[in-house]
């Protein structure tokens, strides 16, 4: 069975953005995402069995630099 999420689901103009804008740009062009979620690289997290549509997480260096195409799920 494919799963599909309502709205735009993959920012690539994101990497290398600074998190806040990230961030606002996530939640502007998808309304549908209620969880943007500021992760720091290293930091471990759970892995879902199924995809969280309203998720997206926003992996940053240190300096706050987005060091992964955000995407939902």
């Amino acid at each position: 069975m494919a799963f599909e999420c309502r709205g735009k689901t993959s920012w690539s103009e994101l990497l290398g953005v600074e998190k806040e804008v990230a961030k606002e740009t996530v939640e502007r062009e998808n309304p549908h995402v209620t969880d943007v979620e500021i992760v720091l690289e290293g930091t471990i997290v759970p892995a879902d069995l199924v995809p969280v549509c309203t998720r997206v997480r926003i992996w940053v260096e240190e300096s706050g630099i987005v060091t992964r195409v955000p995407v939902v799920g």
